[in-house]
């Protein structure tokens, strides 16, 4: 089994609402997304011979998804008052809103699916919010 794994990362705001501790509070995190690619056989022929994958195809994928939540306050849908968003908007601040709730564990599963539907072998992703706390979705 052939594995490569490129990096990427963003930095964001997030909070989650109705947990009880320090987290429930706007905080704001350097996260990581670590993505690892996978499978059996490397490309017989032509110029990406030898290779699973094409790292340039992968970094450009996995660049997309951290710069897409790059400089935002990432909430769940629900979790704030709808005039809280407004006021917000309107002091042009970026919001994101997800249908989860915005840990690492979900946005691994996430990232995981986003790049499993773009046809990419992914096996594995990890979102770290510390430099020494991580998340991970794989298969099984």
């Amino acid at each position: 089994m052939y594995k490569i794994k490129t990096s990427a990362s963003f930095d964001s705001a997030h909070f989650l609402a109705g947990y009880e501790g320090k987290c429930a509070n706007i905080h704001g995190h350097h996260w990581v997304i670590e993505a690892v690619f996978s499978g059996a056989e490397l490309t017989a022929e032509g110029p990406r011979r030898g290779m699973l994958i094409d790292f340039g195809d992968i970094k450009q994928e996995v660049r997309a998804l951290a710069h897409e939540l790059d400089h935002a306050l990432i909430y769940e849908k629900g979790s704030m008052k709808e005039t809280t968003v407004e006021a917000l908007r309107s002091e042009d601040f970026r919001l994101i809103e997800v249908p989860f709730r915005p840990t690492a564990e979900n946005f691994a599963e996430h990232f995981f699916i986003l790049l499993q539907e773009k046809g990419l072998p992914v096996t594995s992703i990890s979102v770290y919010e510390t430099p020494k706390n991580c998340a991970t979705y794989e298969v099984d």
